[in-house]
């Protein structure tokens, strides 16, 4: 690994100031995701300027009819937050399914989502759930936060404070994982909104986070399974790895799109498939 300094300011306007005097610095905040990319030569810093111990970073509260959660709050203590808990239970349980409990532990929402790793869960549930990021300088909501892999609409010395979370009628996030690490294969975010509106995000294809348009359309128009009959993921917006195909990921994605709404309507989440047998031009049936 290169060399890098180490700071550890104790306001936001230090760290601002740090930012501003040294260019190629990088916030550190749970380092899971950093330090990671730092090993591969994802990145060079010449600082890691730690926030650790800058003050308000970590309140979880209500404000309004909105949850407000500090960029530096650890996906543990999100996962246990009995707010949370009571009010965004889909926050909660994205959390706790996040890695292992050293991970948990001590990354944050706040590192997640500036890194904006390409298999990362908090980026799908941030996205679908309209939420807007809060930083040092304005208010950025996530359908312009997050711009393909690893790309985020953070300016040169901007940085994350916290998250603000609308109220929603009913959210849940599921992935299927991969083995070792626990990152989504294919993470899906589904939030259906006071208003009826549906937004559906993927992670885990290799790109970034994403938005499904098409099965967002289907399911505002009418909430239940039915509706993602017809419907298949693109593959061509998907990247193959050592981990499975394109073709592969797609499917996943319409897989746990459907499980996703099957969990709030009661339905089946089983293909409806096409019967063996059908009626003839002549009204008979015929196999």
């Amino acid at each position: 690994m290169n060399t890098v300094a180490y700071l550890r300011p104790r306001s936001i306007a230090e760290v601002s100031e740090c930012l501003t005097s040294l260019p190629e610095a990088r916030l550190l905040a749970g380092g899971q995701s950093l330090i990671a990319a730092w090993r591969l030569r994802l990145c060079e810093p010449t600082h890691f300027v730690d926030l650790q111990d800058v003050p308000d970073l970590k309140d979880i509260r209500l404000e309004g009819d909105a949850l407000w959660i500090g960029a530096m709050c650890t996906h543990a203590q999100i996962a246990e937050s009995p707010l949370i808990q009571a009010q965004y239970p889909m926050l909660s349980a994205l959390a706790q399914g996040i890695a292992d409990a050293q991970i948990r532990n001590v990354g944050t929402i706040g590192g997640a989502l500036a890194n904006n790793d390409p298999a990362a869960c908090w980026p799908a549930g941030v996205l679908a759930m309209h939420a807007d990021i809060v930083s040092n300088r304005r208010v950025i909501n996530a359908d312009a936060f997050f711009q393909g892999f690893f790309n985020t609409a953070l300016k040169e010395g901007e940085w994350i404070l916290g998250l603000r979370f609308s109220r929603i009628a009913w959210a849940t996030y599921l992935k299927f994982e991969q083995v070792a690490s626990r990152f989504a294969l294919v993470g899906v975010a589904v939030v259906r909104a006071t208003n009826g509106q549906v937004r559906v995000v993927v992670t885990g294809l290799g790109q970034g986070v994403t938005r499904w348009h098409a099965a967002e359309t289907n399911l505002t128009s009418a909430w239940h399974v039915q509706s993602l009959n017809r419907l298949e993921f693109e593959s061509d917006k998907v990247l193959s790895d050592i981990h499975a195909s394109a073709k592969y990921r797609a499917h996943l994605v319409a897989v746990l799109c459907r499980r996703a709404v099957a969990a709030n309507t009661g339905e089946s989440a089983a293909m409806q498939r096409q019967p063996l047998i059908t009626p003839s031009d002549n009204g008979s049936n015929v196999f």
